[in-house]
């Protein structure tokens, strides 16, 4: 006996295409990104302390805002990278405030950067850092990195 067999009809479901790969990125890119972005957040930093004569906390939040985009985009979802850049938000802070320093000297003095630099060298602006220290240079320092932490963070999400 035969029997008629039919094979199924093709189902109307059809399988969801396969999620995209989670962005890895690259944990040396976003350290060097974060090293330039403090670098160049240090440099307006001081620049903008030396053309009001004050240290304002946005400033120091913008250092780490700055910071922490540029680590976390380029480095992508790396649970280092937050702490890296909490580090280096600190780092690009204290850079400005040094670089203040230096904008400050050479227009009291009236000579340029690269003298007051050749003069008073690494250890005569840090003695001046030291003496100039309060409370609040050191919650600008947190303010950075506290920024520098959430925004590395979210932009490797």
């Amino acid at each position: 006996m035969s029997q008629n067999y039919q094979p199924p009809a093709p189902s109307s479901y059809t399988e969801a295409p396969a999620p995209a790969p989670a962005r890895g990125g690259n944990i040396g890119l976003g350290i060097a990104a974060g090293v330039v972005a403090a670098l160049v957040a240090a440099a307006a930093y001081g620049g903008i302390m030396n053309a009001i004569d004050r240290e304002i906390g946005y400033a120091a939040a913008g250092v780490g805002l700055l910071v922490g985009l540029a680590a976390g985009k380029l480095g992508g979802r790396n649970p280092v990278l937050p702490g890296v850049s909490a580090l280096l938000s600190v780092g690009g802070v204290f850079l400005g405030q040094m670089f203040f320093i230096v904008l400050a000297m050479a227009k009291y003095a009236n000579v340029g950067v690269l003298d007051v630099l050749d003069k008073a060298g690494a250890s005569g602006l840090l003695d001046i850092w030291k003496e100039s220290l309060d409370f609040m240079s050191f919650v600008f320092l947190g303010i950075g990195a506290f920024v520098g932490f959430g925004s590395a963070k979210k932009a490797g999400l």
